[in-house]
């Protein structure tokens, strides 16, 4: 028998079909091919059509069978990874009222730090653990104010996870994982955040009822199960944001455990085993997937919007027709450390939460018009990346988590070895990549709610490690330099923003 896992992201739907018993993956598919579009009409906005989402994974899991070549009814259980933050509002015949405001969108920036002021800071770090800041609680407050009507015929707000499993199974819901996401769950009364609804003036009764990250939360869907060759009944066992499951998909579940992810955004994730917070929210606090009352497990993210976005933007603004990503990685290797004082702030993808929800798009600094070429231009935008991440992952420090080993997945920026040399060479990391996505992780996910796995050690016993890349000393002397004088440059932005 198989597990079927689906990874919602923002640039696409990927499935993988896996093998219960040996955990390997046996067919992948995703959908669409080019890069899913996201609306902007206006600065500072990005919007996606659920009904989109909900047709690109219908695609995609039919290639993802087809190329596993095995029958719809040999899956036995589904599991769910989705964009985090995102806001679907649908009315009771579970019809999408509006496009979704998506993780990256900063429309709610300003609701965000009016309620952290308001409701006051220590109580939200207390209780959120987080500043609301431009969170799905403040988007549905945002939509409040600017959209009433819109809010007024709104039945339950949902994740986009929530929304893909509503659509799977007719049930609405979501859970406490999700909602801390949400920046609504009361971690010290573990309950609702209803200080934080109660500020917004929304109604609880929008929240949907919450079931666990792992066990059944609903079957299959005759009509869905006929649609998509599948057998009616197959159960959905498991749900969590892409970051959480990134984690899991990576088997770090246990305190001092990291992870890093380098797609349309980057992250460092790092599960802490006792409840902390950074006081200005520059990196955020959740619940684990496998977060209990009795049994702490948070994840502390670290986000840069602006990573994959920003390779993705050279290669189709400045690089040579028909130049592939491994192209722009040699390209990038023929000119030092440093790109010869040139430096990136990779922020043009709208508001930091490192940089406090400032919008300081991005800049191009100790650009020298008789040295500088395309190629430096590809190795400072590697190098920014890897020291944005750097410049959380020293907050992350102060809260108490130290990072001696990262692992990720053999996928995006981490294929480019500049980029890993970086990142070991500025953090003093061993960097462990493993032949995973997020999309397996789902799938084992599944195993685990549907009880197949008895363990987490028995569902990523088949992980398997293909890549270590060690910090090189001369090197790593060298990014930590050009570490320095890129942070220079972005405090200088940032002062200049206060002023």
């Amino acid at each position: 028998m198989c597990l079927l896992g689906c990874d919602m992201g923002s640039s696409s739907v990927k499935v993988s079909v896996i093998d219960e018993d040996s955990g390997e993956e046996l067919g992948f598919g995703f959908y669409p091919k080019t890069e899913a579009p996201i609306a902007a009409r206006h600065p500072g906005w990005a919007e996606q059509n659920p009904e989109d989402w909900w047709n690109y994974l219908k695609n995609a899991i039919k290639e993802a069978i087809g190329n596993a070549g095995i029958k719809g009814k040999d899956i036995k259980a589904i599991g769910i990874s989705y964009q985090m933050h995102g806001l679907v509002l649908v009315n009771e015949k579970q019809q999408v009222l509006c496009p979704s405001i998506i993780w990256c969108d900063s429309r709610a920036v300003s609701y965000g730090e009016h309620a952290f002021k308001c409701i006051g800071e220590e109580k939200c770090l207390d209780h959120l653990l987080n500043s609301p800041g431009n969170f799905t609680a403040s988007k549905l407050a945002w939509v409040r104010d600017y959209e009433p009507a819109l809010y007024k015929s709104a039945y339950k707000m949902m994740l986009p996870g929530d929304y893909i499993a509503m659509r799977m199974t007719g049930n609405i819901a979501t859970t406490i994982s999700g909602l801390s996401e949400c920046i609504l769950w009361d971690f010290k009364n573990n309950t609702l955040a209803e200080d934080l609804l109660n500020f917004y003036g929304i109604d609880k009764e929008l929240i949907p009822m919450t079931v666990p990250t792992f066990g059944i939360q609903g079957e299959i869907l005759s009509s869905v199960a006929q649609e998509l060759g599948l057998k009616k009944g197959i159960p959905v066992t498991y749900r969590a944001g892409d970051q959480m499951n990134s984690a899991m998909s990576l088997n770090v579940l246990n305190p001092g455990e990291i992870a890093a992810t380098a797609g349309t955004s980057g992250v460092v994730y790092g599960v802490n085993g006792k409840i902390a917070f950074d006081r200005q929210s520059r990196v955020n606090t959740f619940a684990h997937v496998n977060h209990t009352p009795e049994k702490t497990r948070l994840g502390v993210l670290l986000c840069i919007n602006g990573t994959g976005i920003l390779y993705s933007w050279l290669r189709k603004n400045l690089a040579f027709e028909g130049m592939s990503y491994h192209d722009l990685n040699e390209m990038a290797a023929s000119v030092p450390i440093g790109a010869d004082n040139l430096s990136i702030l990779p922020y043009g993808n709208g508001a930091e939460r490192i940089l406090q929800n400032k919008q300081i798009n991005c800049s191009i600094h100790g650009l020298n018009f008789n040295i500088h070429n395309r190629a430096h231009f590809v190795r400072a935008a590697q190098e920014g990346i890897v020291f944005s991440l750097k410049y959380g992952m020293d907050i992350m420090a102060e809260m108490g988590i130290d990072t001696w080993v990262i692992r990720a997945s053999n996928t995006s920026m981490f294929r480019s070895s500049i980029f890993c040399e970086a990142l070991a060479g500025v953090t003093g990391s061993i960097i462990e990549l493993y032949d995973t996505k997020g999309a397996i992780g789902a799938a084992k996910g599944a195993g685990l709610g549907a009880g197949i796995y008895a363990s987490e050690k028995e569902a990523f016993s088949s992980l398997r490690k293909v890549k270590v890349i060690e910090p090189d000393g001369l090197k790593a002397n060298n990014y930590c330099g050009a570490f320095d004088i890129w942070k220079e440059r972005l405090e200088m932005v940032m002062n200049s923003i206060k002023l």
